[in-house]
């Protein structure tokens, strides 16, 4: 690819690779998939019938603004690598090439990455987008302006869709056309939550943050901040004046610990705490919790689906401390185990999935523990599966290749169960989210 759509700052490169410019642009983590990544391009353009679908992602993680991933986007990108590889083993008439296009540490080189794209092959579409920030905000309008479709893969916050409704507060907020996601919403999350809780006695606060390290919005908090408030089953329990804020840009641990305290700091300490902020922080929190003066006494804390992603030894190392259980409570897809299980009906999609995932890729491997570490995984793999099934749809073999157009058509025309996913089957709506998605209410204690 040309070595144009690269740019090398503040110690990362940037932009958008096909793989030919080398395994090692964004680093040795992701070497092997992307050693996979040029060898299936080669493949699949030798014909020069083949459509280009774009993985765009935060791919590089340093210095002290860095970003929220936790380096997951490792197992996201082999997910979403996985879906393409599948896909080109079909008799389809047009093949799948894959380029990664990386926003770098905080999605800060977002523009630059967007403009970039403009010199891809035969674009059709671009899968992931990146985390519920403002960047990924202005890199879809950015993407929708020039007609290309998108499908996001982690993307939680309400709004983050094709309605625009994103613009929390603007009377009439601006669509952003093509824009759809396969994930659940925040909002379908503390649903399950609030009904979860809805019977219980409790007394909560809030914590949250409302800004990225970047110090730009962070709409995946600030919809779970809203939601936490409004869910029936969820606002029943909270206490008004315990709204507890913290701006990651400062000393996490020390306002951590002060927070800590001052849930015990009332004559009933709080029992339960509503977790408005990012994963990467639940474990210093919930060290500062086994610290607190109160620690006998036991806590919940109720979380976002990226709880997913936490380390289950975390709590179990603290509860072994610990005079009295934390708790940890959270909404999201259900287990490895349980999509693997006989109870649901498409685990043979889930099968099939973790199956290629592990298999060869041009002579690389991919860990098995990726797979399963969170839902990133997964849902990347999803994404890119969905604009597959458009692609696939649009697709005649008497025609020209499928366009943008034809891709964007055909996304919301997926209708019922048309998309044969490894977390279920589903379809996409007007409003750009899927019609059907399973979710668990996950309990962890020690």
């Amino acid at each position: 690819m040309n070595k144009a759509l690269l740019t090398g700052a503040d110690g990362e490169c940037t932009g958008v690779t096909d793989g030919g410019d080398g395994p090692d642009v964004f680093g040795p983590a992701l070497q092997p998939v992307l050693t996979a990544v040029a060898a299936e391009n080669s493949r699949a353009a030798r014909g020069d019938r083949y459509v280009t679908l774009a993985f765009l992602a935060p791919l590089t993680s340093t210095g002290k603004a860095k970003d929220l991933t936790l380096d997951q986007f490792v197992g996201e990108v082999e997910g979403a690598y996985t879906a393409v590889e599948r896909a080109n083993a079909g008799d389809s008439p047009v093949k799948i090439r894959l380029v990664l296009a990386n926003m770098g540490t905080g999605e800060l080189r977002w523009k630059s990455t967007v403009d970039a794209l403009s010199g891809v092959k035969n674009l059709v579409a671009v899968a992931g987008m990146g985390l519920s920030q403002q960047e990924s905000v202005d890199a879809a309008r950015a993407l929708s302006a020039k007609d290309i479709p998108m499908v996001a893969d982690l993307i939680t916050a309400d709004g983050f869709d094709t309605t625009g409704a994103i613009d929390a507060g603007v009377a009439a907020p601006r669509p952003i056309n093509g824009l759809v996601r396969v994930t659940l919403t925040n909002a379908n999350q503390l649903k399950a939550l609030g009904e979860e809780l809805d019977g219980d006695t409790r007394t909560a606060a809030l914590v949250r943050t409302k800004v990225t390290p970047n110090g730009t919005a962070d709409f995946y908090t600030e919809s779970l901040y809203r939601d936490f408030r409004t869910v029936s089953g969820l606002k029943k329990h909270l206490d008004p004046n315990a709204d507890f804020f913290f701006d990651p840009r400062g000393g996490v641990d020390s306002i951590l610990d002060a927070i800590g305290q001052n849930i015990c700091n009332r004559q009933h300490p709080f029992d339960t705490v509503y977790f408005a902020a990012r994963e990467k922080y639940l474990p210093d929190f919930l060290k500062a919790l086994s610290r607190r003066s109160c620690h006998r006494l036991p806590i919940t804390v109720v979380a976002g689906s990226d709880t997913a992603a936490l380390d289950p030894r975390t709590l179990t190392g603290l509860n072994k401390q610990a005079e009295a259980p934390i708790t940890v409570l959270y909404a999201a897809l259900p287990s490895s185990a349980a999509l693997r299980g006989s109870g649901n009906s498409d685990h043979d999609l889930y099968d099939g999935f973790l199956q290629a995932f592990t298999g060869d890729h041009h002579g690389q491997r991919f860990p098995a523990e990726h797979a399963t570490r969170g839902d990133w995984p997964v849902l990347a793999h999803d994404a890119v599966l969905t604009a597959v099934t458009a692609v696939r749809n649009a697709t005649d073999a008497t025609t020209p290749l499928p366009n943008q157009f034809d891709v964007r058509n055909h996304l919301y025309a997926l209708t019922g169960g048309a998309v044969p996913a490894a977390t279920g089957r589903f379809g996409i709506d007007a409003t750009g989210n899927r019609t059907t998605v399973p979710i668990t209410v996950h309990r962890l204690t020690s």
